[in-house]
């Protein structure tokens, strides 16, 4: 049975102190800060080209090997950092990622989003605060939830009925780093061929946008960089909760395994995609979608692991707030960091791949189909090239968190509130590049000095 939460304002402002002052102490003593790594990495990058005359891709932070891996549109989308100092280009990036993280709880909680009130979104905010793939996301200046508001955006515009513009935010986010072209694949799927092409259409614009800018640097990324794995870092680094890291960290060179693997994973995906898209439950294709993306990823970083929060509130609109604050206090935890010096072993097996072996229990069990009744009917033909708007066309639902008093601190924990609900079916219409930091080496198990940047 869930605790009674407060309901005189004096409780509430109380709870609220003490758990920020929790959060704070946690912050402050078990997770490692990133020092903007990844942010200097771009910023470097960027001020060698612009004001230096250097390549893209041949600054390297001092001191380390890293430096730019992401393709060359990324350059191009970041070039208003040479306009900037240092520090002003870190406040931007934080600013930036509060506005793009308060964007997708926007497109989380749907059109009710008020009824939280300041008092729920306060719970969630300190919630939010423990999640490490967040933590490490600002911390290294990452550029992860940008991506992730413009895939939701997308996701909100097939929800609602809206999809003649659906497929630029994907297409975006796949030409500023490869990862997300997966999204793509499910535009494929979905037979949502208009957003499909306009998503490709997109990121080969922007693709070719860049290779006008610098066409030497297009031509470096696509030969050479993109295939070089000595600039990322190693594949078998405790942070690396891909399956390539999982079989790199059993001292398994192959990859042939490696593929088979992800043949494999790209198979259930689809299977449980279809399955989704023919029930109208765009949330739970778009969650999936995300899952599969980081495990098939040759690196994923554990700030990556921002794409499971959509996963999670499909698992709290589904009935299972337990399970989804269970499995997000987890990933709060750092646990794999335990196993930094040595994953061998049963336990290091285990351990080490702890956030791996949860985004793969939620690709394989995360619910699917289960709307809400009153959503059910009128499913049209997922084959429709796009959907027209019309006067019933569905919005995006409202959360299935609580809203106060009765609040629920568990459902909050689980990605801080609903996901966008896209309500009948039919409304709407990669290999990655990963990033981490490379700090001087240490020993200390939160240390990232074996980490590639960007």
């Amino acid at each position: 049975m869930t605790p009674a939460l407060p309901r005189t304002a004096r409780g509430r402002l109380l709870l609220l102190l003490a758990l920020a002052t929790a959060v704070t102490v946690f912050t402050a003593t078990v997770p490692l800060l990133r020092d903007w790594f990844d942010l200097r990495v771009y910023y470097g990058s960027i001020d060698t080209w612009v004001h230096h005359g250097g390549r893209i891709y041949d600054y390297r932070v001092p001191g380390t090997t890293y430096g730019f891996t992401y393709p060359p549109f990324a350059a191009v989308a970041m070039l208003p950092m040479a306009l900037l100092d240092l520090r002003t280009a870190i406040a931007a990036a934080l600013l930036l990622n509060l506005a793009a993280l308060a964007v997708i709880l926007r497109l989380l909680t749907g059109p009710e989003w008020r009824r939280h009130g300041w008092y729920g979104w306060a719970l969630i905010a300190c919630l939010l605060a423990l999640f490490e793939p967040l933590r490490d996301t600002f911390s290294f200046g990452q550029v992860n939830l940008l991506l992730l508001a413009l895939v939701l955006t997308d996701a909100a515009l097939l929800a609602t009925g809206r999809g003649r513009l659906a497929g630029i935010g994907i297409g975006l986010a796949a030409a500023i780093k490869l990862t997300p072209a997966l999204f793509i694949g499910l535009l494929l799927v979905a037979r949502r061929w208009r957003a499909a092409a306009l998503a490709t259409a997109v990121a080969l614009g922007a693709t070719a946008l860049a290779a006008w800018v610098d066409a030497d640097a297009s031509r470096f990324y696509w030969t050479d960089a993109l295939w070089d794995t000595s600039r990322v870092g190693r594949l078998g680094y405790v942070s690396n909760q891909s399956v390539q890291g999982i079989l790199a960290r059993l001292g398994e060179p192959d990859r042939a395994v490696w593929a088979a693997a992800v043949l494999l994973i790209l198979g259930v995906w689809a299977l449980r995609v279809r399955r989704a898209v023919a029930a109208g439950d765009w949330t739970a294709a778009f969650a999936l979608t995300g899952l599969a993306a980081c495990l098939v990823s040759p690196i994923t970083w554990v700030h990556h692991l921002v794409w499971l929060l959509p996963s999670f509130a499909v698992l709290i609109r589904t009935g299972h707030p337990r399970i989804a604050g269970a499995l997000y206090a987890v990933l709060c935890t750092s646990v794999v960091w335990l196993w930094f010096d040595d994953a061998s072993g049963v336990d290091g097996f285990l351990g080490s791949n702890t956030y791996a072996w949860i985004t793969l229990g939620l690709l394989l069990w995360l619910p699917v189909g289960h709307l809400p009744s009153d959503r059910r009917t009128g499913s049209r033909s997922t084959s429709t090239t796009t959907a027209a708007p019309s006067p019933t066309a569905p919005t995006i639902s409202p959360a299935s968190v609580q809203a106060e008093p009765g609040f629920s601190g568990t459902a909050a924990a689980a990605a801080a509130g609903s996901v966008v609900e896209p309500g009948r079916a039919g409304a709407g219409e990669g290999s990655s590049e990963p990033t981490g930091s490379t700090l001087a080496a240490d020993r200390n198990p939160q240390s990232s000095s074996e980490r590639a940047s960007s």
